[in-house]
């Protein structure tokens, strides 16, 4: 690194400035990019770690860019570690083939999956432990309440040191869980519409926030599009982690009606879950079908 640049983390776009945290001390300033990234078709994006140099006050310009360790599109985040995926079983009611969704768009990113599960205040047992038994062996889960105060350390400790991104369906309590962790953040929570069971987007665009204990989380209208017509039918089997692939007698299969396949022999003993296997086939038969209209 040259002499009087320092390293700081994209943190948030205004127009044609951005701000930068120092990764040293903390601060934060607002820099300018110089002309050659424009010419060059070249913008960093939330997550971008820089070298800048100051040049008055808080002002700044933006050297360079490092190259960056992963890059989400929707939304459109760099250098992330880790996925917080949050999820309710009441109020709202997210159906479990739609966390699902999340999960396949965030293992086709290849980064590392939580789960919060919220608003366990509102569940009983036998829900959790279904829940649990579904998901518990394949990503780790954190049971969280905002009212109830419950989960929060356990959610801070993989937070801290690390930069997360928050995604869910919405008012499932991204932003309630990230103020009830950081009070300074104050950020809009959206009500629950009582004839949708939906929450109203409140969060517009990227930005990450720094945690004072530490790392920072991306506030995001969590992933922008849950398509997923972007991923083959071959791809799908390898996104669900608990599916061994090559157990099965022939190395395509795609593990609807084939012989000897091991998955479906899973299934059927309790090794994997059969809600998760529906979902699976419910994905499957999209990418299917779409591959069949586009020949």
């Amino acid at each position: 690194m040259k002499q009087g640049r320092r390293l700081g983390r994209v943190i948030k776009f205004y127009s044609n400035l951005l701000v930068v945290q120092d990764l040293e001390n903390g601060e934060k300033l607002l820099c300018k990019l110089r002309g050659k990234f424009k010419k060059q078709g070249i913008r960093p994006i939330v997550g971008d770690v820089v070298e800048f140099v100051r040049v008055v006050g808080n002002e700044g310009v933006v050297e360079n860019i490092l190259n960056r360790s992963n890059e989400l599109k929707k939304p459109s985040v760099a250098n992330v570690d880790q996925v917080v995926i949050v999820t309710t079983l009441e109020k709202p009611e997210v159906p479990y083939d739609i966390l699902d969704r999340f999960i396949v768009l965030v293992e086709y990113e290849n980064l590392p999956i939580v789960i919060a599960l919220n608003k366990v205040d509102l569940l009983s047992e036998e829900q959790i432990q279904k829940f649990e038994s579904i998901y518990g062996k394949l990503y780790p889960i954190i049971k969280t309440s905002v009212t109830q105060r419950i989960g929060l350390e356990d959610l801070k400790r993989y937070l801290t040191g690390r930069v997360s991104v928050f995604a869910g369906m919405s008012g499932v309590g991204k932003s309630s869980l990230l103020n009830a962790l950081e009070s300074t953040l104050r950020l809009r929570t959206g009500e629950i519409s009582e004839k949708l069971e939906r929450g109203k987007h409140t969060t517009t665009a990227a930005e990450l926030l720094s945690l004072s204990f530490g790392g920072w989380v991306v506030d995001t209208p969590g992933f922008a599009s849950l398509e997923i017509s972007h991923i083959k039918p071959l791809e799908l089997r390898e996104l669900f982690i608990e599916f061994e692939n090559d157990k099965c007698f022939f190395p395509d299969c795609l593990h609807l009606n084939e012989p000897e396949c091991y998955v479906k022999k899973a299934v059927e003993k309790g090794k994997i879950s059969s809600t998760r296997y529906e979902s699976y086939v419910k994905f499957l038969n999209e990418l299917l079908e779409i591959e069949e209209t586009s020949v």
